[in-house]
């Protein structure tokens, strides 16, 4: 990666060579080329698809065209980089009881949990699968060998599930199926007997680490005792692009300037459409709007002097976990210190009257400025936190001063509906303009000094009573949650938790991966203790956190 700069010079004298005219972004590109990235030809731009590569391809030409230099992989703009998509189960998959083919999705389908795999052979019962010999109940008495069998268990408990249970440590699926993988066995059929406890997910996520064997659940507990089946689950690795571009003006640090095209394709996983037919989301303003902007102030900035070089980077990935951004910085073309700041433009295509956002100005001392500047009538609502739903939290979780531009939600945000025919252009120049102005002021400041900001509570689930504090590794895909990054006076700070930590285990409840520990989360409350197991390079580590 280090000779990508040496290699992004070559190409600069080789473009400078070749282009006979000198590219100028007029006014009417900026609507020419936010309508082309937010066209049904994208397919909605989800990362890692076709569409997604068609718009890297275009951002790629608009970089070249402004006489940019790549900075991607072996002096290409592109970076790419890998990470698991949805899982599929095989239309093969079969389960047969007692020579009863089942319908899957109807009868019978795969958990998220579940691994590949063909069974065959007796179903044995285990009841619950709970062994607690301090209360008096074992589903394993009498049971000898359960190594490569087909085995059985209610999801539920003996008095139910329910925060006053007495098997309340066993309620946890994983924690049962977690055993069952120790002893061996050849496949796991699960049923409900609880009308108060919701059957398991039909959706597969991509956030789980499946088990050695095929894990179904069956809607209706079978007398049969014979069965047989097959199970096949796609779980699918997908590349993505983020397209890398670089402004030399010949100085010692660089300000980073970036957005996402990355949206949602079809209706990924965060879509809020709620009709059954399938629709393109074309994400306008999110974030077809920020990508324009990048070419708007890349034309601006080249006729411009300036104490800093500037990197344009338009990232893929974000609607997916920021999995992009979170490359970059751990995949830099250079040294991390020669990283001044980031300005990240997520959503700046709507604004309404004279107000817009700019996150995590208290990420540097310097960015006060902010609060007197002055563009085109521009009022900026200021918040200090560094960590957002964007980009820019990459950067702050790598102690790089980072600041996120947001024109405002709307209703049309992540629908179908997002599209070209809403945005305020003018509005978007005027951020720009805003920009440009802050670029200035803070042009002789030097390296702004870094920050940490305290962080508000920001639970991406209402469902969850408590939090760590912490930013999960979505890239991350071994066993456990790996930490990202960790927020100031938070319960993982407090106890001692750092980041690099992979959290293993949350009282009773091991945490296999980013679902199982999302689970867990749910059961805590505010003022309990529990203690955290965490792997530390290759040490594991006890910590009591105090949850709030």
């Amino acid at each position: 990666m280090k000779n990508s700069f040496l290699l992004a010079i070559v190409a600069l004298f080789w473009m400078s060579c070749n282009n006979q005219t000198e590219f100028v972004y007029e006014d009417n590109l900026l609507k020419t080329d936010l309508e082309y990235l937010a066209s049904d030809e994208m397919e909605g731009r989800e990362a890692g698809t076709k569409g997604e590569a068609m718009a890297a391809a275009f951002i790629a030409q608009r970089f070249q065209d402004l006489g940019l230099i790549p900075m991607g992989d072996e002096g290409a703009y592109f970076q790419e980089f890998e990470f698991k998509d949805k899982a599929i189960v095989d239309p093969e998959n079969r389960f047969i009881v007692d020579g009863k083919q089942m319908k899957n999705g109807l009868d019978y389908y795969p958990i998220s949990y579940s691994g590949s795999g063909d069974f065959k052979g007796e179903i044995i019962d285990l009841n619950y699968a709970i062994s607690a010999p301090d209360l008096e109940h074992n589903d394993f008495e009498n049971i000898v060998d359960l190594e490569g069998k087909v085995v059985m268990f209610d999801i539920s408990s003996p008095d139910g599930v329910h925060p006053h249970s007495k098997f309340i440590n066993f309620h946890d699926i994983n924690k049962r199926l977690s055993m069952l993988e120790k002893i061996g066995v050849q496949a796991v059929v699960l049923h409900n007997s609880d009308q108060n406890l919701e059957n398991p997910s039909k959706r597969l996520s991509k956030s789980v680490l499946p088990y050695d064997f095929p894990v179904l659940f069956l809607k209706v507990k079978p007398s049969s005792s014979l069965c047989e089946g097959k199970v096949v689950i796609e779980r699918q690795s997908k590349v993505a692009k983020n397209v890398i571009s670089f402004l030399n003006k010949g100085a010692e640090q660089t300000i980073v300037i970036g957005a996402h095209y990355d949206h949602l394709g079809m209706g990924d996983d965060g879509s809020l459409y709620r009709g059954e037919e399938k629709m393109v989301h074309n994400g306008a303003d999110d974030n077809a709007s920020g990508v324009v902007c990048l070419f708007e102030l890349a034309d601006e900035l080249k006729k411009k002097s300036s104490k800093n070089n500037f990197l344009f980077i338009a990232f893929s990935g974000e609607e997916k976990g920021l999995l992009g951004s979170n490359y970059f910085v751990k995949n830099l073309p250079f040294e991390k210190e020669k990283i001044n700041y980031m300005l990240n433009m997520d959503m700046v295509g709507r604004l309404e009257g004279d107000m817009f956002s700019i996150n995590g100005i208290g990420s540097s001392p310097s960015l006060a400025i902010i609060d007197s500047l002055i563009v085109g009538g521009l009022k900026s609502k200021t918040t200090e936190g560094g960590i957002g739903a964007s980009d820019h939290t990459s950067f702050y979780l790598e102690d790089i001063p980072a600041v996120h531009f947001f024109s405002g939600t709307h209703e049309d945000y992540h629908k179908p509906s997002d599209d070209a025919d809403k945005i305020n252009y003018e509005g978007m120049r005027l951020i720009v303009e805003y920009m440009l102005q802050l670029i200035g002021e803070l042009d002789d400041d030097g390296k702004l000094v870094f920050t940490k900001t305290t962080e508000k509570d920001n639970r991406t689930t209402p469902n969850f009573k408590v939090t760590l504090g912490v930013i999960p590794d979505y890239l991350y895909d071994g066993k456990g949650m790996r930490i990202d990054g960790v927020s100031p006076k938070r319960p993982a700070e407090n106890a001692g938790i750092e980041k690099g930590d992979i959290v293993i285990q949350m009282g009773e409840i091991e945490v296999r991966d980013m679902m199982s520990y999302m689970e867990a989360l749910s059961k805590f409350d505010e003022g309990q203790k529990t203690i955290v197991k965490v792997l530390r390079e290759e040490s594991e580590l006890s910590f009591e956190v105090l949850w709030d």
